[in-house]
């Protein structure tokens, strides 16, 4: 019996110990990285700038941290970052209801209320991969697991950069799942002596690495942490728009972690990223995780041979700062915050001469806010005696506000007489009431306020619409209070009018296994285009309170308008209607950037022919931070909907390049595109329209 025993017990060591097989057939050498196996370890190095190289050793055997060493430097001297490291990765599944709204689409869901688990990524190697991709290197680990999810531990590595991709690429068969997702690196041992971050004021902050039984939770700007080794720098960062689901409030939630036993799942000292699960205790959908799709749980490394945090400063290159890059020729928009401002001002609320939410803007680089007020504080179907002063103070408030590049656009969430929600804006000030009775006019002038409009159904609000030139779209489309819409009103006048601009984009809901986001609306955008009328889609971030210390960068998008010069507030804000009637205009979450767009040199919100073959030229200047990822060219034929995938994975971090495409668009109506990047960021024009 003993000798069985001992024999068992080598039979165990050995499997333990056992290297796992490496499959090198999907490697192109040519392509700029090399990949040895050399003893126990499979070395992956790439070139990743100024002459530099990384490397990631991966450690084969079974029951070894995954992680080896991670190192930079040149081939005759490398700096080591940090060794023995393994990803970690923890999974928190709660149940999707499917049932009650809109499927997949919905977000008033409450899965953090609800009974939940979570799961720590567990790996137990069988194998390893390594894939060429154009200028990047996968390499693939088979063998993790986590509750119902399966899959492996992807590590993604980009030529001409110091930027490293980790994931839990994991599928599930079981039906209606609704996931959230904290990540990092963690080590048995000791990997870094200290640790550096910003805090919200964007201050360096740092502290020495000593040994914890507890975990430390830090609000920080950039969603970065720095662990520092005896030699260099890992930066730990999430993708900067994908990591969050939507949320009502873009609260900072604490996004950042360091310290022992993280969540009493992960073993080791570990520095990372993190949700809290209770999000802005409103709703809190988290990501959508569909059975047999590929979820993508990943962050993103920036490897660096600096210390003190300077890596910090090449983390920020990705986003710009957190800001939105400039462009000749355009100024940038965000519509539909429901500050309640006017509410504050009103209820004397102590307030700086501006306001926390107008700094974060400014900030931010966003040129011209639309507002959402009266959205829960207010009287817009009355009693008249409020109404009036609301919106005076609305307008008054704007102007206040407005000057040098920056201009405070009133609006509201109307949702009413069209059906669902939506939003409206006016080229000046308008003074209106969402409702009506039998025996008071339409509109009256007033010596106080001027026009008066009272609203008591869909065609008076059209009428309005019309006489002020104003326009109105549906606000988060297809889901929220916008459920089934505007598919039940595309037969009404109002929506075939050209007042009804079309509807608002925003990445809602969350799936971590698309290439994109914002699908739903993206879809709608389609589908618009296919129902006859020339509808265009503006991006909207539907947020409700800001503060220049919240993560507004991660929830924003933006409206890249075609404007010479910046309207000033007291001559009203038409040239800004024009754009956005006219389709002038590009959608952005800011890394990638679309300067120039044309279809047979005619530019989106234009009409072209195709030539005798049915064939188009396409070019369009592209400036991107990530890496690139995609390019989709989408068209309909007024039935069907037809997607040309163009890989551009062979693209560098940073780069600006003309792109030309001759498509052939036979019988075609219309066309637009689309430009994804490694972490989901994303471009996408307006319509061109075609004969």
């Amino acid at each position: 019996m003993r000798h069985f025993a001992l024999l068992f017990f080598l039979l165990f060591s050995a499997s333990l110990l056992a290297q796992v097989p490496v499959d090198l057939k999907g490697f192109d050498k040519k392509k700029g990285a090399a990949a040895t196996v050399e003893g126990n370890m499979l070395r992956v190095e790439w070139p990743v700038g100024n002459s530099e190289v990384g490397r990631v050793s991966v450690d084969l055997i079974k029951n070894q941290p995954l992680i080896g060493s991670l190192q930079i430097g040149t081939n005759a001297k490398f700096k080591t970052i940090a060794d023995h490291l393994d990803p970690a990765i923890i999974l928190t599944v709660g149940k999707r209801d499917l049932v009650s709204q809109n499927g997949w689409n919905i977000f008033f869901d409450k899965t953090a209320y609800l009974p939940y688990k979570s799961y720590p990524v567990t790996l137990e190697k069988s194998g390893v991969r390594v894939v060429t991709s154009g200028s990047q290197t996968e390499i693939i680990v088979s063998g993790a697991t986590a509750g119902s999810f399966t899959g492996s531990i992807n590590l993604t590595l980009f030529n001409g950069s110091p930027l490293m991709n980790i994931a839990a690429v994991m599928t599930t068969t079981v039906d209606s799942l609704a996931v959230i997702y904290d990540a990092g690196l963690v080590s048995k041992q000791k990997p870094w002596e200290k640790l550096f971050w910003s805090d919200t004021d964007n201050y360096i902050r740092n502290t020495n690495v000593v040994k914890m039984d507890t975990v430390e939770m830090m609000a920080v700007k950039y969603r970065t942490i720095i662990g520092q080794s005896k030699e260099a720098s890992l930066a730990v960062f999430p993708a900067p728009h994908q990591y969050f689901y939507p949320l009502d409030n873009c609260y900072n939630l604490e996004h950042i972690w360091y310290g022992e036993n993280y969540r009493n799942l992960i073993t080791g000292f570990g520095i990372g990223i993190r949700h809290d699960l209770l999000g802005d205790r409103r709703w809190v959908p988290w990501f959508n995780a569909p059975p047999k799709t590929q979820q993508r749980y990943n962050f993103f490394c920036l490897l660096s041979g600096e210390k003190d945090g300077k890596v910090l400063g090449k983390v920020k290159e990705f986003t710009h700062s957190d800001t939105y890059e400039p462009l000749p020729g355009y100024y940038t928009m965000s519509s539909h915050f429901h500050q309640e401002h006017v509410d504050d001002v009103l209820t004397k609320k102590p307030l700086p001469d501006m306001p926390g939410f107008v700094k974060a803007f400014r900030n931010t680089g966003v040129n011209i806010v639309h507002l959402g007020e009266f959205h829960g504080p207010g009287s817009p179907r009355g009693p008249e005696a409020k109404r009036w002063p609301e919106l005076k103070t609305m307008f008054s408030e704007c102007a206040r506000l407005s000057g040098g590049n920056f201009l405070l656009l009133p609006g509201e969430e109307p949702n009413n007489f069209f059906g669902g929600h939506w939003m409206n804006i006016f080229p000046k000030p308008v003074y209106w009431l969402m409702s009506r009775e039998k025996d008071q006019p339409f509109v009256e002038e007033s010596k106080e306020y001027g026009k008066l409009y009272r609203i008591g159904n869909k065609e008076e609000m059209l009428k309005l619409l019309e006489l002020e030139k104003g326009l109105a779209w549906t606000a988060h489309a297809r889901t929220k209070g916008s459920t089934g819409f505007p598919d039940k009103y595309k037969e009404e006048a109002f929506y075939k009018s050209d007042r009804f601009l079309g509807a608002a984009w925003k990445a809602m809901p969350a799936d971590l296994s698309q290439p994109k986001l914002g699908k739903r609306v993206l879809d709608l955008m389609d589908d618009m285009a296919n129902w006859g009328q020339k509808k265009y889609v503006i991006a909207e971030a539907d947020l409700f309170r800001i503060e220049p210390n919240y993560e507004l960068y991660g929830h924003l998008n933006v409206n890249y308008l075609q404007l010479n010069e910046m309207p000033r507030f007291e001559d009203g804000w038409q040239p800004v209607l024009d754009v956005m009637e006219k389709g002038k205009f590009f959608v952005s979450t800011g890394e990638i950037l679309l300067p120039t767009f044309k279809v047979n040199n005619v530019g989106s919100g234009e009409t072209t022919k195709v030539d005798a073959k049915g064939n188009v030229e396409i070019s369009m200047d592209i400036k991107w931070t990530f890496p690139l990822n995609r390019a989709e060219i989408i068209s309909g034929d007024g039935k069907d909907v037809f997607h040309e995938v163009i890989n551009l994975n062979d693209t560098e971090a940073f780069g600006q390049k003309n792109f030309k495409f001759t498509q052939n668009l036979k019988n075609r109506k219309w066309v637009r595109v689309e430009v994804w990047d490694a972490a989901a960021n994303g471009a996408f024009t307006q319509i061109v329209w075609l004969e």
